[in-house]
């Protein structure tokens, strides 16, 4: 698993429409998520192949569209550097890399419908085809601040975690 930042955000909004003409109908990821899972979804930088930056954790539809949340790879220099953008918000699109396997054209409004969708990579990308698809950088990891440094994690923190120990074993944690 990803041992960098958190992200989340939406890869795909249903029922509006991209700058490709192309509108995603809720439901069009069930079969490939089912087979595939989030493991099986590959975190790009702008759909390079050659630039995994991370491991989605979660993909999921809900009402609103294709939610997704991941870890950046620490150890991988393009994500440290997508994870600095993140946070200056210079980077926040997300970008779909896909074959329609179920889309039905509009010859009015020349509008793709697409009822199935085999997805294989999310993209971290620069100008995404849908302009509401974006990604930020998830909440920070207490634990993950731990590690590298118990002196950074925040006293309010160390004062739930000690109120959970408490709850849990019935015993006087103090800190």
């Amino acid at each position: 698993m990803a041992d960098g930042p958190l992200i989340e955000g939406y890869a795909c909004l249903f029922g509006v429409v991209d700058l490709g003409r192309d509108m995603v109908l809720p439901g069009a990821f069930r079969e490939s998520l089912a087979r595939r899972g989030a493991a099986g979804v590959r975190m790009l930088y702008q759909h390079d192949p050659a630039e995994p930056i991370g491991v989605w954790s979660a993909i999921a539809e809900d009402a609103r569209g294709l939610h997704v949340r991941g870890r950046l790879s620490a150890g991988v220099t393009r994500a440290r550097e997508c994870a600095a953008l993140l946070k200056e918000g210079a980077l926040d699109g997300l970008s779909i890399g896909f074959k329609a396997v179920e889309a039905r054209a509009d010859p009015r409004s020349r509008v793709r419908r697409i009822s199935r969708i085999d997805l294989w990579e999310v993209s971290i990308v620069t100008f995404p085809m849908q302009p509401g698809a974006r990604v930020a950088l998830g909440p920070p990891d207490p634990a993950a601040d731990a590690r590298a440094d118990p002196a950074a994690v925040p006293a309010h923190a160390l004062r739930e975690a000690a109120a959970r120990l408490r709850q849990a074993t019935r015993t006087p944690v103090t800190i």
